[in-house]
């Protein structure tokens, strides 16, 4: 499942600082320079507050001013993308909106509210079992069904690139699980080109191609591992000398082990 050869993001020297009044910059990315393949997952991994959330939003276009190059593409990334695909920690539907208008609301934005696009919803929807669901209203559902149907609607117009930042970081652990094997199954039928932000050292071994570990703020790259881990992952491989040696080599690129 891992990405060809073909570099679709280039990122080079990116580096951001935030104004303080009265006092020095704040500098949240010191230096970050790595290439994502066509079809790769990378996940970017680090403790809170490293920066990882921030440079997410700058390849998203949400982020400013900052140095070096952020290329999707081939194109500069300047502003928010109509092509990208994007999945909060919080699912933030629309409470007034059914489960069906939520997802199609990235295609109404677009313009494409015929019938194949509710064809398109409604096949996504079924993938990710919640059909049947396609009229209730997001109070009524959980919050893993939540988090499926805001997948859903990050996916609904085919994006090029899908951004994650911490999605599965408010469930619980057995949906959190669940929620893995959904979207490496969603990545096999798809071909979706994916960044992930996570915390979690086990979530970011188990869903990768590579591990981009950011060190504490300001945040450089500190190692960058390729997860050769046979498709399709299965729960099991947790637990294997191979799985566990991946935790430990991110664990040692966080200063947690030795």
């Amino acid at each position: 499942m891992a990405g060809g050869a073909v570099s679709f993001g280039h990122f080079r020297n990116v580096r951001k600082t935030f104004p303080r009044p009265g006092e020095e910059p704040l500098v949240s990315i010191e230096d970050i320079s790595f290439d994502l393949k066509d079809g790769q997952l990378i996940s970017l991994l680090g403790p809170s507050g490293c920066g990882k959330t921030t440079f997410l939003k700058i390849v998203a276009g949400l982020v400013k001013g900052y140095e070096g190059t952020v290329q999707i593409a081939g194109e500069h990334v300047r502003e928010p993308h109509p092509d990208f695909g994007i999945v909060f920690q919080q699912a933030n539907l629309m409470p007034w909106r059914t489960v069906l208008s939520n997802v199609l609301f990235p295609m109404e934005i677009l313009g494409r509210t015929g019938a194949e696009a509710v064809e398109q919803a409604r096949e996504l929807l079924s993938q990710v079992g919640l059909e049947g669901f396609e009229k209730a209203y997001p109070p009524q559902l959980s919050g893993g069904m939540q988090q499926r149907a805001a997948l859903c609607r990050a996916l609904v117009h085919k994006p090029k690139l899908l951004l994650m930042d911490e999605p599965f970081g408010a469930l619980d652990e057995l949906t959190r699980m669940e929620m893995h094997d959904l979207l490496l199954g969603i990545r096999e039928r798809t071909g979706a080109t994916t960044l992930f932000v996570t915390h979690s050292i086990s979530e970011a071994v188990y869903l990768s191609d590579v591990v981009a570990v950011f060190s504490k703020r300001p945040a450089l790259l500190a190692d960058f591992i390729e997860v050769d881990l046979p498709y399709p992952r299965r729960q099991e491989m947790r637990y294997s000398s191979d799985f566990v040696e991946l935790e430990h080599r991110a664990s040692r690129a966080l200063g947690i082990s030795r």
